[in-house]
């Protein structure tokens, strides 16, 4: 897998983006609306923030370089993943327990985005975003 940690992040949010899509049209289908939430977290976990981690890190390639960079995605990512389907077991089973660990990574995941986040402010030499090409 590519280095580039902007589009590791881009790549797992598609996949996420294509279960919560593939979620949604058989839920659809079915007509059987209990895995909505699974069906949000895919889009808004997986797809949406894993995204637009990925577009920041684009845009500030000095948080890329970091190694908080990959600490972040191997919090977050796996995360994205497990979040939703933790729900579902709690759901459909009520086993909670993927749901309660892939929320303690999601959130160590948001503090390690938000300490790479506030790097930008130490540094006196932060510059702007990458303008796009």
């Amino acid at each position: 897998m590519s280095n580039r940690i902007d589009l590791q992040f881009l790549l797992v949010a598609v996949l996420l983006l294509l279960c919560g899509i593939g979620l949604g049209l058989t839920m659809g289908i079915r007509q059987d609306f209990q895995l909505t939430p699974v069906h949000a977290h895919f889009n808004l976990a997986g797809w949406a923030s894993l995204a637009l981690f990925g577009l920041v890190y684009r845009a500030y390639p000095e948080l890329a370089e970091r190694k908080l960079a990959k600490v972040h995605f191997w919090l977050s990512a796996p995360a994205a993943v497990v979040f939703p389907i933790g729900i579902a077991l709690s759901l459909l089973y009520q086993w909670p327990f993927l749901a309660i660990v892939g929320s303690i990574v999601w959130i160590a995941g948001a503090v390690v985005f938000l300490v790479q986040i506030l790097s930008l402010f130490k540094t006196s030499d932060a510059r702007t975003a990458v303008p796009a090409e």
